[in-house]
Order: structure tokens, then sequence, then C-alpha cells
């Protein structure tokens, strides 16, 4: 579940050769894995390797000899001249007996697979001249590609596309993944993603301590809330998520059935009177409350059994919903701020940033998209334009003292200690109006039950993608909350809990 960038990566590397692993021994086991996997893809027909000039080319090399011996035919393309390889790739090189063929787009002619094994992870500059066209012509050729560690073109920690990427149908890495296995756009260059053990040892990662970690249950299983036999409602939490006024109901009704399908024992909508109605007749588990003013939500919060806030979702901006957020941080209570909660921060961000780390013991979490994220932390996207992705987020929770989740096809959250995970499960018709909402709501319902934040955030990413898999193509959001049981029954079948 580790995720490690290419310095950590190649620490990885430096470790296992420290240790007594020769690092030719490694690209041995590297090639072996893209043989391997290039069996799978395609069972007949020739095979093109398009190798560059460092430890990627030497693993296609490998992996060349290897497909050859197994009775494949081959050919291989080299981007330099063979006799200026050096070190474990030139090694790899004189394995190849047979003769390269010129560096041209034109040598492709039509194999049944092509290995990518041009450039991997280390790419730091746009591709340009001769290795751009050869990019361009694998893309064009049509033929299934398999690539070496990552699509040449890719940036391996940023997920950056450096000028032009091939488009593997699938990609073979080594030890752990990479962020750009999972952050965009260089997941969407990957196709299928094999990790290939090569012989790297796990302990190396104690000496790492990598802070990246893709989200799955792997990562969370432990923090999982699961209900006592002995149990009650009121020991699961108490949410109050804040509604709109009477035109703009919906989103935070969505969010409370989030929470309530998440496990929190009891929720309630904090209601303005005008939308009482409205809210009260479509809503039967989730309580109502009549509050316009924050003074009235403040007087709400004195019962100490509310200890977790949704505020945000149909909220309205400006003014009202700052002093709501106020009011529920210095109540010192659970905190999920989303949509209008956020955005009513646009023109005093550190208003909101100071009023978070005042809050002491509260666990907030920030759950932005894109728009939301560039409204709050403008100055992030200004000064530090080229920034992937993990890197914003993870810059922005240390800012804000909070938990901050920016939604997307790789939501990725981030921890004020630096902890960040990325999640790749959501299918693309999960982006539709309202599924933020039920997030929201689902990331309170487990911050009610006393999972800490960065978890709670973490396994609410990754419930709502499965429920939107579960719903399938088609989804609305009101679908989400009615199949997270069916997921819920998954995690209990997975961590071995009876139902």
């Amino acid at each position: 579940m580790e995720v490690l960038s290419n310095a950590e990566m190649q620490r990885a590397d430096q470790l296992t050769i420290a240790a007594g692993t020769p690092g030719f021994e490694l690209m041995l086991s590297a090639g072996q894995a893209v043989a391997e996997a290039a069996q799978a893809l395609v069972e007949e027909g020739p095979i093109l390797v398009v190798a560059g000039p460092g430890n990627n080319g030497g693993d296609g090399f490998v992996a060349a000899a290897e497909l050859a011996a197994q009775g494949r035919e081959v050919s291989v393309i080299l981007m330099c001249e063979r006799d200026h390889l050096t070190g474990d790739a030139a090694s790899a090189a004189r394995g190849w007996k047979q003769p390269v063929l010129p560096f041209n787009p034109q040598a492709i002619g039509r194999p049944a697979l092509i290995i990518d094994a041009l450039f991997g992870a280390g790419l730091s500059r746009p591709v340009d001249g001769e290795a751009r066209e050869m990019i361009a012509a694998i893309n064009a050729n049509g033929a299934p590609v398999l690539a070496v560690d990552l699509p040449s073109g890719i940036n391996g920690s940023s997920a950056a596309v450096m000028g032009l990427a091939v488009n593997a149908t699938e990609t073979v890495t080594f030890f752990r993944k990479k962020p750009a296995h999972l952050l965009l756009p260089g997941r969407m260059h990957c196709g299928r993603v094999r990790v290939a053990d090569i012989g790297i040892p796990p302990e190396v990662l104690a000496e790492i301590r990598p802070q990246t970690f893709e989200n799955d249950p792997d990562f969370w299983r432990d923090a999982f809330p699961v209900p006592r036999i002995d149990g009650h409602k009121y020991a699961r939490g108490h949410v109050l998520a804040v509604s709109g006024d009477a035109a703009a109901t919906g989103a935070a009704r969505m969010a409370a059935r989030g929470a309530l399908r998440a496990g929190a024992g009891l929720v309630t909508l904090a209601s303005p009177r005008d939308a009482l109605v409205v809210n009260a007749a479509a809503l039967t588990a989730v309580m109502v409350r009549p509050v316009d003013t924050a003074v009235e939500f403040g007087a709400l919060l004195e019962d100490k059994r509310y200890n977790t806030c949704i505020i945000g979702p149909g909220a309205g901006l400006g003014e009202r919903t700052c002093d709501f957020v106020h009011t529920a941080l210095t109540a010192r209570r659970h905190l999920v701020l989303d949509a209008d909660g956020l955005t009513s921060f646009a023109a005093n961000p550190e208003r909101l940033f100071e009023s978070i780390k005042s809050s002491h013991d509260a666990e907030v979490v920030l759950t932005p998209h894109e728009g939301e994220f560039s409204r709050v932390f403008s100055d992030l996207r200004n000064k530090h334009p080229g920034r992937s992705k993990l890197e914003r987020v993870r810059a922005a929770a240390e800012r804000c003292g909070a938990v901050v989740l920016v939604k997307g096809p790789d939501t990725t959250i981030a921890s004020p200690d630096g902890r960040a995970t990325i999640a790749a499960n959501a299918p693309p018709w999960l982006a539709t109006a309202g599924s933020g909402d039920v997030l929201a709501g689902i990331i309170a319902g487990l911050l009610a039950q006393g999972v800490p934040a960065f978890e709670a955030a973490s396994i609410a990413v990754w419930m709502h993608g499965e429920a939107a898999a579960e719903a399938g193509p088609g989804l609305i959001a009101e679908d989400l909350t009615e199949t997270l049981p069916a997921v819920h029954r998954r995690v209990y079948s997975e961590l071995g809990i009876e139902y």
C-alpha cells in the first residue's frame, strides 16, 4: 500500500544493493517480470522492445532476451549506440545477441506487442526530438503497449506528462507503485498496473519511512469502526448538519443521510425556520431542529452529545456561514467543512485557519474540489504552479492545520503530519451532482464514532467509490446511501467480522 516517489524508490534500490544484492540481479528480475507480463498480454506474434539509454532500457534488453529464449519473435530498437550504454544497462545489452534496429519510427513495423522501455519514472524534462517522434509513432501504431515501470513521458513523482507520453495498455512496475500510477494525468496513460516483486525486501521501508499510501482497506482496516454487541446509538455519536434556506435544502439532507449510513448513532439537521417544513417532510430517521442564527446554533451545541458538525452543503455563501463555522470550532466539535462552508472564507482564509488551529481537540476535515481549493488556497497554486496534486494537498494540510481532501478521480487526502493517501477506485459516473455532499456526510458519520480525521476521510473516500461502483452507471447521488450497506458487508467480510 506504500507509494514511493522517484527518490524513495531509488533509495530502496540503494539499500538493497548495499545489503548485498547486486544491481544487475534486480535488473534481471525486473526484465523477467516484464517478459512474464508480455507473455500474458499477447500469446503469439512478434514483440518489439523500444529501449532507452538508461536502466529502463536495460530492463527491456533482459525482457527481450528472456522472450526470445521462450521462442518468441523479438526485435529491439535502441535510442543510442549500443556501445554508449553503461553499467547494468550495458551488461543487459550484452545478453542480447541479435542486432538492434535504428531509432527510427519507421522501424516499428506491425508488432503484436510493443514494450516501452524508453525512459521509465525518472523523466524530469519535456520529451522532444527523436524521442517525441518515437512516442507519437508508438501511440499511432495500434499495437498494445506494455510499459516498463511507467509509460515514457510521465514523471513518476508528479504524474505530469512531460510534453508527450506513451499510452500503455498495461504497466509493470517494481516493488511499490509511484504517485504517477495513481494521480492524473499519469494514471490515464498506465492502463492496468502490475506490481512485481524483484527482490527488494520490505524491510527497506523502515529506513525510507514513506508517507504516501494507496487508499485501500489495507491502510485503514485497524481504524474501521465496528459496532459492539453491547453498544447503543448514543455511543456512536450525534452529527449535526446545517441546512440552507428553503430553496437549497437537498445537499444538507444528503449529507445527513450519508452520516447516518456511515454509522453515526443519531443525526440532526439544523434547519432555518423557513425550510423547516420542507426538511421535516423529506426526512424520517434524521431529526430536524429550528436554527436561524449562529447564536441559536451555539445554544444547540451546548448539548455535548452533538459531537460532529457538517457545514457547507447548500449552506449559502457569506458571513452567516462563517459564523456557524467559527461557532462549531469554538465549541471544539469535530467538523467537516465543504462547499459554501469553504468558499465563504475565500476572501480571508487565514481567519478560517486561525480558528481551526485554536480548536485544539476538534478533528477537522476540509473537502474542496479543485475550484474550491483554488479559492481557499490560492497562494499555493499561484506561487507553485508546477506542484503536483499530492504536493499541493500536503502543503495545504500543513498550512491550515486540518486534514485536507481534494476531490476528483484521484482524490488525495493529506494530514498536517505529512501522511497522504491517493484513491484510485472511483468510477467515472461518481462525478454527479450531490455526490460530494454524501461524501461529507460519510466522513462526519465516521468522525462521530471516534475515527481519527485522516483515517475517517480515507475510509469515507474508499467507501464512496465502492458505493458508486456497486450502484453502477446511471448513478445519482441519492443512490450512494442505498448501496453503502453492501460496501459495509464486504468490509466486514474482509475483516472477518460476522454480521
